[in-house]
């Protein structure tokens, strides 16, 4: 298969090596910071921190406080995987009832706006990471992203045109159009979104952050920090209170696992959707995937019809656990995956899907890993969902506050119904690969419902086509959209797998022959296909192998 690789065309990156550690990060700053914070002393979640709120400041559109977070551990001491769910909870006080009464007629949760609104579980997550595997002082995590906020930092190619188009789609939201001062304020230098190489500052983040250093976690849930944000939601209509705050929690939680061609993939349970990549690859094992390339057409018709498949089980059992009874060990179950796969059709695409039937039992977005010289890994995602999450802005601290409440469905009987202090389906995902028992990757991938995807489509490229870790990120994607949503909107047809440049036309041409419906990228911001990191411990030197995809700013280092 190496072969086969080294006929596509050569690519604009190479894997990183390291003995010492490693980061990778969607921007470079980030990815600077938490190589000085390894330099001096830090843990692997020390670094990954630092990274974070960096990336706060240099892609807010992404990422920060105003979000949520999810991370994956790897404990060299306990030689365990730890699980962190950092996601926040519907506002208490806002009953069902009331959210459809003040929807009116709609029949989704908007994208934006104050009915999206959960509390930010982001802060509490940090905190959590710290106090259990921190090294570092708690204030030198957030003095990298406080001197860059106030200095100013010259902004990525990339980077500015998601800015640009997550600023044009903010103003012409029916949401927000009146609500768009505290947002120009804090994003808009010159009434317009930066451009590539414009020096951009953000002194509110940069008082949050000092704030933060000095009083913790508690100085964004209660005082100044709390009040400016529940006074920005107010007016905006939110219903969140000081309450939700007093509540807030982040989980320790174990992470779902299963074996794929001996490498045991492990994510977080539900509410995030990490179990579908578990349940496609259980599908996709039972194909001799090694026997294709990843050019394929016959590779990508299974992974479409895998995609099908899963993502209906994604929307009918997938939400809170606190309240809803997933069956998670029969959706794992080899038999049942075997019985799926056996609905596929090698020759023709489905034109319908269903989820499986178990037995239930009873009783836009930022992705980045860290590795340190002790072996701990981290592989952590934060997100604010859409572009600038529900986009109210808190004006006094210069951050945006997340739509994560657009993952409900209106449906009460749904497991993903809407009700207060209840967890939404999530698509944030952070991703960890063991074998033998030791720690071998730890990746992720941005883009909402393409991160499964994305995770998928890595795995195979380094499992079974032989790609190596920055290969594995970068050859050309699929993503597949349609079919039943988790929100409870189904789309008109079952699907179109949209296409990069870089397939062959005899690919897509065997494709459209079998019945897909094929539709090339054209403008990679309305097509996106994720932003890709991920550090591979070799397994015979110990030294780690970095890789940050060419489709954002960001880099991996290491030392």
């Amino acid at each position: 298969m190496i072969s086969d690789l080294a006929a596509l065309s050569t690519p604009a990156r190479v894997p990183v090596v390291a003995r010492n550690g490693m980061v990778a990060t969607s921007q470079p700053l980030a990815t600077q910071a938490g190589i000085a914070a390894l330099r001096g002393g830090g843990s692997a979640v020390d670094a990954a921190i630092t990274a974070n709120a960096v990336l706060a400041v240099t892609e807010p559109h992404m990422c920060g406080p105003g979000g949520d977070l999810f991370a994956l551990v790897w404990d060299p001491v306990a030689r365990s995987l730890a699980g962190l769910n950092a996601s926040g909870r519907s506002p208490y006080g806002l009953s069902h009832a009331a959210l459809v009464a003040g929807l009116g007629s709609r029949r989704s949760i908007p994208t934006r706006g104050p009915w999206t609104l959960t509390t930010p579980g982001a802060v509490q997550g940090w905190h959590d990471l710290h106090a259990r595997f921190g090294k570092l002082p708690w204030p030198a995590l957030f003095a990298p992203a406080i001197d860059i906020a106030r200095d100013g930092f010259a902004l990525g190619v990339i980077t500015a045109g998601w800015w640009r188009r997550a600023s044009e789609e903010i103003l012409r939201e029916p949401e927000l159009r009146h609500r768009n001062v505290a947002f120009q304020t804090a994003f808009m230098p010159n009434k317009a979104p930066p451009a590539a190489a414009q020096l951009v500052k953000n002194a509110g983040l940069a008082r949050l952050f000092e704030t933060l250093g000095e009083q913790g976690a508690v100085g964004f849930y209660r005082g100044g920090v709390a009040r400016a944000l529940l006074r920005a939601q107010q007016r905006s209509g939110g219903h969140l209170a000081q309450t939700d705050f007093d509540q807030v929690s982040a989980d320790w939680v174990p992470p779902l696992t299963t074996d794929y061609r001996g490498y045991q993939v492990s994510v977080l349970p539900p509410n995030g959707q990490g179990l579908s990549v578990l349940q496609m690859l259980n599908l996709l094992e039972g194909f001799p995937l090694a026997d294709y390339s990843p050019t394929d057409p016959t590779w990508w018709h299974l992974f479409i019809e895998t995609k099908k498949l899963v993502f209906e089980d994604r929307t009918r059992y997938y939400a809170d656990p606190a309240y809803a009874a997933i069956p998670i060990t029969a959706l794992l179950d080899k038999d049942y995956a075997r019985a799926r796969a056996s609905l596929i059709d090698p020759r023709r695409a489905s034109t319908d899907a269903t989820p499986g039937s178990v037995r239930i039992p009873t009783g836009d977005t930022t992705y980045l890993t860290v590795a340190d010289r002790e072996g701990m890994q981290v592989s952590l995602i934060q997100s604010l969902f859409n572009p600038f999450g529900s986009g109210i802005v808190v004006p006094e601290y210069g951050f945006a506050l997340q739509s994560r409440g657009a993952g409900f469905t209106l449906d009460p009987t749904h497991p993903n119904g809407y009700a207060p202090a209840k967890r939404p389906f999530h698509t944030i995902m952070p991703g960890f690969v063991c074998q033998h028992g030791a720690p071998w990757l730890s990746f992720g991938a941005v883009g909402g419902d393409m991160q499964p995807q994305a995770q998928v489509q890595v795995l195979v490229n380094l499992i079974d086509f032989g790609a190596d870790l920055q290969r594995a990120g970068d050859l050309p994607r699929m993503r597949h959209a349609g079919g039943t949503q988790p929100n409870g909107l189904r789309e008109a047809t079952l699907g179109v797998a949209h296409y990069e440049t870089g397939f062959a036309a005899a690919t897509v041409a065997e494709l459209i022959r079998r019945g897909h419906v094929m539709a090339p990228i054209r403008d990679p911001f309305t097509g996106f296909v994720g932003g890709y990191q991920g550090i591979l411990r070799d397994p015979a030197s110990g030294a780690y192998w970095g890789a940050s995809e060419s489709r954002l700013d960001g880099c991996a280092l290491g030392y």
